[in-house]
């Protein structure tokens, strides 16, 4: 079995590239390998797949990921980081070097990756950016088909909420746009360095089509946000900017077999689709 990074190992490499975890990059990184282990087992990766991460770090997951045979293209912002993370798995893994490519850069930005396309996504995302990050990787490679994201439990909990549940928002409605997201497991605050004070969530994805509609993801996705902008009043009200009136609002919901009274939070992201298409 490979060697994967435990506590003194990621102090050792920390301090040798000067690194203090800061809450501005939502650094929190895992130094328990069995946990690794169980976050690989719970994606599925194999030794035929791509895998995308981002925000390796110390490489405390890259290491894991690699142990299954899979290639891993991993996204990393921090200089210090991404020049690091070649070392450790050369160092740790030397077998495995060949199947690592790291991508040093802003995953925000990234629109073109090297190698072979993912077929699938595993990563522990930074807390403060993990939405946008998660919604753009399913815009921008729409080649992976799953994935398994550590995200903080309420995110997890948001982006895996349906229609008429109080967490159901707009991220919870754009990823039902993409994909089906299903919550798998907890991760305890024990198991990251340093020690976050809240619990992680692990969230599976697969990938479907689209909701079949003719108006575009952008105008369905300024649909969503108009809806939850407000999030307590009634669709009428929380529609009648985009509509240029309430009335002109309620009869645009009333024409997509909706009620102008709902509200937002009762949508799936199917009817939001109906409701963009009366846009026009």
């Amino acid at each position: 079995m490979a060697e994967l990074l435990d506590p003194r190992t990621v102090r050792r490499i920390a301090d040798r590239i000067g690194l203090r975890p800061t809450k501005q990059r939502g650094q929190n990184f895992v130094v328990d390998a069995n946990t690794v282990r169980r976050i690989v087992a719970k994606s599925g990766v194999g030794a035929d797949d791509v895998v995308l991460e981002v925000g390796p770090g110390l490489g405390s997951l890259t290491l894991g990921l690699l142990e299954t045979g899979a290639r891993v293209t991993a996204i990393e912002i921090e200089d210090g980081l991404a020049a690091q993370l070649p070392h450790t798995v050369a160092e740790l893994q030397p077998a495995a070097a060949d199947r690592l490519a790291v991508v040093h850069a802003d995953a925000l930005d990234v629109t073109e990756l090297p190698g072979p396309r993912p077929t699938m996504v595993v990563a522990n995302l930074p807390y403060n950016v993990s939405v946008p990050v998660l919604l753009h990787l399913l815009e921008t490679f729409p080649d992976w088909a799953t994935g398994l994201v550590m995200v903080q439990l309420e995110v997890a909990d948001r982006l895996v909420a349906g229609p008429g549940s109080k967490v159901y928002g707009v991220p919870s409605a754009k990823l039902a746009w993409y994909a089906r997201a299903e919550r798998v497991g907890t991760v305890p605050p024990s198991v990251f360095w340093p020690v976050p004070n809240v619990e992680s969530g692990l969230v599976r994805l697969v990938r479907h089509d689209p909701p079949p509609t003719w108006a575009s993801r952008q105008q369905v996705f300024a649909m969503v946000d108009a809806a939850f902008a407000q999030r307590r009043k009634m669709l009428r009200s929380a529609l009648s900017g985009l509509f240029g009136s309430s009335a002109a609002a309620s009869e645009a919901i009333i024409a997509a077999g909706l009620d102008p009274t709902a509200r937002g939070e009762m949508l799936t992201v199917e009817e939001f689709a109906r409701l963009a298409e009366q846009l026009g």
